[in-house]
């Protein structure tokens, strides 16, 4: 198991515990069950984009806060080797820079492989999104829109709209996204969309929803 999980599920823990909930208590407010959140704070199961938003809402933090170092910095340099990264069900979200004080501004660096996404289970947050195609193509939902987004291609919009995004091609896809939330739910909820498993776990929420390319 990467040490990257098992970080994310130790900083899970944390908070839970700083805030005295039993596992019980959060499964209740997340809608993810008991066995789920003990094998993600274990660092035996990696979360999907979906469930580290529940978690993330139902704790009060945003979906960064389960990256974070403890100490805070006025400047954050990540080395490409050197970036915590959640994978779930095809989809990996590396952060790109986390420590800030006061920070807005959360990037990822997410790929897709061919099939995945969270097409099935859409999520709307308070906030704005950017996203930035790298390679590949990346289905984004936003709304009643579809937007069909290709390397060079980017796609910005107010996220309280429902969102989702697929790879319906046979290619590995990536692409930049960015967070620029008013509330910490929109990170929480873009991780646990990865969690639609099929085990009674919250709703997808992967890092972009977009559509088809306007003309």
């Amino acid at each position: 198991m990467p040490t990257q999980t098992a970080g994310v599920g130790q900083r899970i823990r944390s908070l839970r515990e700083r805030q005295k909930l039993s596992l019980r208590t959060l499964a209740e407010r997340c809608d993810l069950s008991i066995n789920a959140i003990s094998q993600i704070e274990r660092g035996e199961n990696s979360p999907t984009v979906s469930s580290l938003h529940q978690l993330a809402t139902a704790l009060g933090v945003s979906i960064t806060d389960f990256f974070r170092h403890d100490a805070e910095q006025a400047a954050v340099f990540v080395a490409a080797g050197a970036r915590l990264h959640i994978d779930s069900h095809g989809v990996r979200m590396d952060s790109l820079g986390i420590g800030l004080p006061y920070q807005q501004l959360q990037p990822f660096l997410v790929t897709v492989a061919p099939g995945a996404g969270n097409a099935d289970q859409p999520v709307a947050h308070a906030g704005e999104e950017f996203v930035f195609g790298l390679s590949g193509a990346i289905v984004y939902q936003v709304g009643d829109q579809r937007f069909d987004l290709m390397g060079g291609d980017s796609l910005l919009f107010d996220s309280s709209q429902p969102h989702h995004f697929h790879n319906e091609t046979a290619a590995t896809a990536s692409f930049l996204l960015v967070f620029l939330a008013s509330s910490p739910q929109a990170h929480r909820l873009h991780i646990d969309s990865l969690r639609a498993d099929g085990q009674g776990h919250a709703p997808d929420i992967t890092t972009r929803q977009i559509g088809e390319r306007e003309t």
